[in-house]
């Protein structure tokens, strides 16, 4: 058994062309919204490589049309399992892009349906992530930053003591303000500019911060530090936090 999919973004973003090619296109502009690190190697038949923690299968890039049109795929594997990924690029005048995201493969096994779903979700938030870096730090690139919490017993409850250390009730919604305090960290005032069943994401003046449900049962801070070395913010700071919030409700 398995599913083929396919699953569609858009959005018109305040952002030229040209820096809307940097971000889906190139690794600095990658690291911005994504998570991890990203190296591409440019051009039709290029590669693009993923790592945050465990490298993603490589994705060969299938089309490479500059402002225009960018793809690339994984290619099936043993199980016939692949992700593609096409951006479609239209400008507009003043300066503003319409950006289109489409989400193809194929999900192998019995379970199909529980992957697709909470893949979907994620898939919302990077699309969301990559607008909010457009509409705001076009032009800039991020140092990101990627932690993995212990694993959790009950992500219901994994949600409800982020929701109590960010400070926040749900419902939230898109602009909702936020303002915390990590143990360890700089203080927080932010935004939210998304957030679902399995993921939240919070903008501030100078980071986008993502909490995300994961995988393999912990929680994952993938956040985007627009700050500079000034202001560092590490993997271990926020693993270290997410160890201290969780540390009690291990699975």
């Amino acid at each position: 058994m398995g599913q083929d999919f396919e699953h569609h973004d858009q959005a018109v973003v305040d952002a030229t062309p040209e820096q809307v090619w940097s971000a889906i296109a190139t690794g600095p502009g990658i690291d911005s919204w994504f998570m991890g690190r990203t190296e591409v190697r440019p051009g039709e038949g290029g590669v693009v490589r993923t790592d945050f923690g465990a490298p993603l299968p490589p994705s060969t890039i299938t089309a490479w049309q500059p402002l225009e049109r960018f793809a690339h795929d994984s290619g099936p594997g043993p199980d016939g399992r692949f992700i593609a990924s096409e951006f479609l690029l239209e400008g507009r005048a003043g300066g503003s892009t319409v950006l289109r995201m489409v989400t193809s493969g194929f999900l192998p096994g019995d379970d199909w349906e529980g992957e697709y779903q909470a893949m979907t979700q994620g898939l919302g938030l990077f699309f969301r992530t990559l607008v909010e870096y457009l509409h705001h730090f076009a032009g800039r690139t991020a140092t990101p930053v990627t932690a993995f919490g212990p694993p959790v017993a009950d992500f219901e409850q994994a949600w409800a003591l982020l929701d109590r250390a960010l400070g926040v009730t749900r419902p939230l919604a898109a602009g909702d303000p936020v303002r915390f305090e990590p143990d360890g960290l700089p203080p927080v005032d932010a935004v939210v500019y998304y957030a679902n069943d399995q993921t939240l994401g919070l903008r501030s003046a100078d980071t986008l911060y993502r909490f995300m449900q994961g995988f393999g049962g912990s929680m994952i801070a993938s956040h985007h530090s627009f700050a500079g070395a000034g202001r560092p913010a590490t993997d271990q700071a926020w693993s270290a936090w997410l160890t201290r919030l969780y540390g009690g409700h291990q699975a």
